[in-house]
């Protein structure tokens, strides 16, 4: 349950959050967005963001002792190969070197953030955990628009649209979803459902914005779907 544990938070616990939301609030979101902002093309930061699985895989061998099954390392492959067929066609599109290094900060902060929550573990109730990782993510960003950005903001419609997205459906919804995951499966089998990343974000562009959906599309699109069902179908065997 989100409201399931109500113990005091103790200032390892608070530090522990915190981390967790710098790795993932903080460096990941904001390396996402940073290098959208910059250039880069939703399907080319999708590919950067769906490597993640494999450096979470090769990061939870070394600091958890993870280990992944035959099947398990196929259905990497899978979701992989799946990822990258739909997005081959904008690699180079739009690509910027700070567009790009902002792609792999985000990778490798969201890699690490994986590991580390799934470390540390958590004596506090998602809801307080994410509650603290937001808020140290929002210091965080709070200091970088004082020092890099210019203080306006334009309350149309569509920011405040975007912003209650973000708000509701990323940081509440996403993340509380991706804490109770890490904190009932292992670190690399929770990384994999990063594969499906490219896969729904071609569709929703298909769905929103009316971008081309191509039989290439869906054929990696399927890989991907059954790349992931490889990965927790066969999970139960290795925990």
């Amino acid at each position: 349950m989100i409201f399931s544990k109500s113990k005091k938070i103790t200032l390892k616990a608070f530090i522990d959050a915190s981390v967790s939301g710098l790795l993932f609030h903080g460096l990941y979101l904001g390396g996402v967005f940073y290098a959208l902002s910059n250039g880069i093309t939703a399907n080319l930061i999708a590919l950067i963001v769906s490597l993640q699985p494999v450096l979470t895989s090769i990061l939870a061998k070394v600091y958890l002792n993870e280990t992944l099954s035959k099947f398990q390392l196929m259905g990497i492959c899978f979701g992989f190969f799946g990822a990258f067929i739909i997005i081959t066609s904008d690699i180079i599109e739009g690509l910027t070197f700070f567009a790009f290094f902002a792609g792999l900060v985000g990778l490798i902060s969201a890699s690490l953030g994986i590991i580390w929550q799934k470390k540390i573990g958590s004596d506090l109730s998602l809801s307080g955990n994410n509650f603290l990782q937001a808020l140290s993510a929002s210091i965080f960003h709070f200091f970088l628009a004082l020092s890099f950005e210019n203080y306006f903001i334009n309350l149309s419609n569509e920011f405040l649209l975007a912003m209650a997205w973000q708000i509701f459906a990323v940081s509440l919804g996403a993340f509380l979803i991706l804490m109770w995951l890490l904190e009932h499966n292992k670190a690399n089998q929770t990384s994999t459902l990063f594969f499906l990343v490219p896969p729904v974000s071609a569709f929703m562009a298909f769905i929103i914005l009316n971008e081309q959906f191509s039989f290439i599309d869906l054929f990696g699109l399927s890989l991907s779907c059954i790349g992931v069902f490889i990965i927790t179908r066969f999970e139960k065997k290795n925990l």
